[in-house]
Parts: C-alpha cells; sequence; structure tokens
C-alpha cells in the first residue's frame, strides 16, 4: 500500500457533478488531507486543487458557473500551486467542447473536445468503459511528469465518450487506444495537470499518479 503522510491540504472541488466518494477514499488512502469544498477561502488556502467529474461538458460547465468556481479557478492557477482534472475534470480545462451542442471551457488548456470515432469496428460501442493501457505522446519522457515512474503499457480505468484534441501536441503526456483510434488521455502544462482515466478507480498506479500529483506540492 502507498503511504503518504503530510499535514498539507487537497481541496477536492464540490460542483454537483459524479460521485466523489472513490476520490476522497483513494487521497485518504495515501494519507493526505482531502476536503470536499465550493468555499473559495479553503480552495485558495489549499496545497493542491483537484477537479473531478463525470457527465456532459455542457452540464459541467453550468454548475461550475452555478457554483461560483470559474473565477475561483482562474485565481488559484495563478498561484503556481498544482490543479489537476479527472474525466470530465480534464476535459472542462481546455476552450470548448460540441457535446449536445457547443459549449465554451475553462480555456487552461488550448484544444477542443469532441466525440470519439469507433470507424464502425465490429463491437466497439460508445462509451469507452473498462481498462486501456496508456502510452507517451511521441514517445515523451514521463521522467518528473505526473506519470513518472509508471510503465508504458499500464492499464487505467475509463469511462468516457468524448475525448481531448490538445492544440499543442507538447500539452498532451499520454494516449490510449479507442478501436484503431488514439485519443489524448493525459495532459499537463505548467501546474495544470488532467487525466481522462480515473487514477482513483485504477489500484495501486492510480494511485501512483495521485501521489506523484501531491508531490508537485511546494
Amino acid at each position: 500500500m502507498l503511504e503518504y503522510n503530510m499535514s498539507k491540504r487537497v481541496a477536492v472541488l464540490d460542483y454537483g457533478i459524479g460521485n466523489v466518494r472513490s476520490q476522497l477514499n483513494a487521497l485518504k488512502h495515501i494519507g493526505v488531507d482531502a476536503e470536499l469544498t465550493a468555499d473559495r477561502t479553503i480552495i485558495l488556502n489549499a496545497n493542491a486543487v483537484i477537479l473531478p467529474g463525470v457527465g456532459a461538458f455542457k452540464h459541467g460547465m453550468e454548475n461550475l458557473n452555478t457554483h461560483g468556481l470559474i473565477p475561483i479557478i482562474n485565481d488559484f492557477i495563478a498561484t503556481g500551486r498544482p490543479f489537476l482534472g479527472i474525466c470530465l475534470g480534464m476535459q472542462l480545462l481546455f476552450d470548448e467542447s460540441d457535446e449536445f451542442g457547443y459549449s465554451q471551457g475553462l480555456g487552461l488548456v488550448k484544444g477542443s473536445i469532441k466525440k470519439l470515432i469507433n470507424e464502425d469496428i465490429k463491437g466497439l460501442k460508445l462509451p469507452h468503459i473498462g481498462w486501456t493501457p496508456i502510452n507517451p505522446t511521441n514517445n515523451r519522457n514521463w521522467t518528473g511528469t505526473l506519470l513518472n515512474e509508471i510503465p508504458i503499457d499500464t492499464p487505467y480505468y475509463f469511462v468516457h465518450s468524448y475525448a481531448a484534441i490538445p492544440s499543442d501536441i507538447n500539452d498532451s503526456l499520454a494516449t490510449a487506444q479507442f478501436g484503431a483510434n488514439p485519443f489524448c488521455c493525459a495532459v499537463e502544462k505548467n501546474n495544470i495537470y488532467g487525466t481522462q482515466f480515473h487514477p482513483e478507480k485504477s489500484g495501486e498506479m492510480g494511485l501512483k499518479i495521485l501521489k506523484n500529483f501531491i508531490d508537485k506540492m511546494k
């Protein structure tokens, strides 16, 4: 079991999207003090922030706006402290999505969210659910990144129908395959990180990624 004892706090953003119990349990498992919150003061005083989420992009952005979290997210990013988006949370980092019509995203990572292409491969259906190996984008070296010490072809757990297309390939940390089609499944840009898969539901190697994120704390 991974253990990582620290007094620093992680804020998990509460905006009414999805069940975050597994996220909080995973952080507790590695010894991290985490709080589910939408409170500005708590978030801006946190040492790191996680944006979780499942569901539709449009609904996610509407809920972030309703909870007043968009300016808080921007203010936290400006501190240079680590910020991680998971699943829908990663997608919301981008400029836009065409899921259920056009929606503007947070614009923290340049690019768009598009529906996965299945190319009519027999038996290949959306959503993409299950364990899929990840690999470095363009043979990128993962040393010192969010995926530090993660073996190539390690499988992670996915549940999604849409995926990110970064404008800058250098923001893409890893890809996975949906049928014959590769898609971006992890990003890293300055202090902004994202995974399309669920590290909190991906066993020891998922916990390792969360620990790597926590290691980004100053």
